[in-house]
């Protein structure tokens, strides 16, 4: 079962210091999400080898630039491309007016459908749920409308033990009970237990997605837990006046979140320009949570 996340994109406001705008391709069983769509993001994905054309769903935290000023010409590209299939984006109701104008005066008709969700800050909501996922969006506190995104695995069910299933001869039509852990008896009336004839699933993981906020404890509920926490630290903490003003998070307050949220990995971007080296904000963040990574770009994380 695969769930991991690649970064594209881990600078704030401007491109620097061969750092992108922010960006980050999401992969849940080979199926593709991206996460906002900052300015040079499908040159990002081109680098690492990542298939435009298999991102099935695009999310856009908010409406500063440097989250989504590549998504029209990520769009585009796939409209040239000869893209067919859907492509679904969720992201703030302000943003079809900015899409819509684009393709207006460009006198760009898609070849492909687009679906657009509008997100809203009023309170949690889920937006998309499947077989094996469940993608869930929370208010986020900066100065401008922003969500927060959450994906979850479902948990899966018991996976038959098939040597066992074929020695016992068990009806077929038995196979969904098993999977949900019930015990079987044969004809001779001895008991065959769940852990004899089927697997315990891994357990579902889940990935919470953390823009642009000010420290503000307000969605420490929505992502409690998590097993991997994406949270920016743009500052570190000796600047913690401009992050208020600029409604940003310290890499100090990161840290803090992630202690009290409880999750088990915390990965920290939105990068200032002021800072080059990286390694400083590192240390810092890890002084409270010590399992702590950088969301350098071109890595990928298992969640």
């Amino acid at each position: 079962m695969r769930f991991d996340v690649t970064i594209l994109g881990s600078s704030s406001a401007t491109p620097i210091y061969n750092r992108n705008p922010s960006s980050q391709l999401l992969n849940i069983n080979d199926r593709y999400f991206l996460i906002d769509c900052g300015e040079g993001t499908q040159v990002q994905l081109i680098r690492n080898g990542i298939k435009a054309q298999r991102i099935e769903h695009i999310f856009i935290s908010h409406l500063h630039g440097d989250h989504y000023l590549g998504l029209v010409g990520l769009l585009s590209s796939l409209h040239l491309n000869g893209r067919t299939r859907a492509m679904y984006v969720y992201g703030p109701p302000e943003l079809m007016e900015i899409l819509d104008i684009q393709f207006k005066y460009s006198q760009t008709q898609l070849r492909y459908p687009l679906i657009f969700k509008a997100t809203q800050v009023n309170h949690p909501e889920k937006i998309f749920e499947s077989n094996d996922i469940i993608i869930e969006t929370f208010a986020l506190d900066h100065r401008i409308p922003c969500t927060g995104f959450k994906f979850s695995q479902k948990k899966r069910t018991r996976k038959i033990r098939k040597e066992i299933f074929d020695e016992l001869k068990i009806p077929i039509d038995f196979i969904p009970e098993l999977k949900k852990g019930a015990s079987y008896t044969n004809k001779a009336g001895r008991v065959f237990s769940a852990d004899e004839l089927t697997i315990e699933p891994p357990q579902p993981k889940s990935y919470a997605y953390c823009s642009d906020t000010i420290c503000s404890w307000t969605y420490l509920e929505e992502i409690k837990g998590v097993d991997t926490l994406y949270h920016e630290a743009t500052f570190m903490h000796d600047m913690h006046s401009r992050a208020e003003e600029t409604f940003h998070t310290t890499t100090l307050q990161a840290g803090e979140i992630a202690v009290r949220a409880g999750v088990k990995q915390l990965l920290i971007g939105h990068f200032s320009a002021r800072y080059r080296e990286l390694e400083p904000l590192l240390e810092e963040c890890k002084a409270v949570f010590e399992n702590t990574r950088l969301a350098i770009e071109g890595q990928t994380f298992d969640i």
